[in-house]
């Protein structure tokens, strides 16, 4: 699935307009220092934007950030103005052609931002293998991720290699989509499926397990919404089957109080997000 995942967000789409399904729509309207900060992205990179949420929490300032799966970087350049000339955003991905873009306009970003040098990094390579990467154990602040574990083919090793990353009082703040019950086998290796984040989407209750046996506490529900199927191929493929996006936050066990926590499945939660009536990405 590598390849085909590669091949999708790699050439098959061009920009976000060629989705065809609104799971790479922003859940909420972002506040006005977000949508200040999303002015100063090239527009290159945002076009190329496939996230399902926006993963942007308060209070980061001079923080280290690693963002799983980050494309052509619009994400890793949101953040890097957040974090100040003082903090870091470093980025992972698999594609070629995303981080090419990526790549070509880290200086331009930097000089936009008015630092004196890039406040960002780059890196090949796959999430499930983040400890084959130059990354430091115990090192990041925040690891965020935007649409992406769905796509990886193991992703307990995608929770395990971040828990090893974090620092005891790191957080995981990511949002991505869920279905509703285990995905059929037989829809598991639809190439257009799994593409637009829907294939290779967790069950809510497997999530749960993952993340649990990872060494994370239970989870915090940020944020959700149902997912709007507008291609009719896919509503018949899918035969009824109902997927939400969903904005969570991990933090290790025994890091945090589970006084505070938003937990329960949000599939049986009210929304105060309705799918959206089309592409809605960029």
């Amino acid at each position: 699935m590598r390849d085909q995942v590669r091949d999708y967000y790699g050439d098959v789409l061009q920009s976000s307009g060629d989705l065809k399904s609104d799971a790479c729509c922003e859940i909420s309207t972002p506040e006005p220092h977000i949508l200040e900060a999303l002015t100063h992205i090239h527009p290159e990179v945002a076009s190329k934007y496939y996230g399902c949420g926006l993963i942007a929490p308060e209070g980061l300032a001079g923080k280290r950030i690693l963002d799983l799966g980050c494309g052509t970087g619009r994400d890793v350049f949101l953040l890097a103005q957040l974090v100040g000339e003082t903090g870091e955003v470093v980025g992972v991905d698999m594609t070629d052609n995303q981080l090419k873009v990526a790549l070509e306009h880290e200086a331009w970003h930097a000089e936009r931002f008015g630092y004196a040098k890039p406040n960002t990094r780059f890196l090949k390579g796959y999430i499930e293998e983040l400890d084959q990467l130059d990354l430091e154990p115990s090192s990041f602040d925040l690891v965020i991720s935007n649409c992406v574990i769905n796509l990886s083919t193991d992703k307990p090793a995608v929770f395990n290699g971040v828990r090893h990353l974090l620092k005891p009082d790191g957080v995981m703040h990511f949002a991505d989509v869920y279905a509703e019950r285990e995905v059929p086998a037989e829809l598991r290796t639809d190439p257009i499926l799994y593409g637009e984040c829907l294939a290779g989407a967790l069950a809510w209750t497997d999530f749960l397990t993952i993340a649990r046996e990872s060494g994370f506490e239970a989870p915090d529900l940020v944020d959700h919404r149902p997912l709007a199927i507008t291609d009719e191929a896919l509503i018949a493929k899918l035969d009824g089957l109902k997927f939400i996006s969903a904005t969570v936050e991990l933090s290790p066990a025994g890091a945090s109080s589970a006084c505070c926590k938003t937990t329960g499945n949000p599939f049986e939660l009210p929304s105060p997000h309705a799918p959206s009536s089309g592409t809605c990405c960029g």
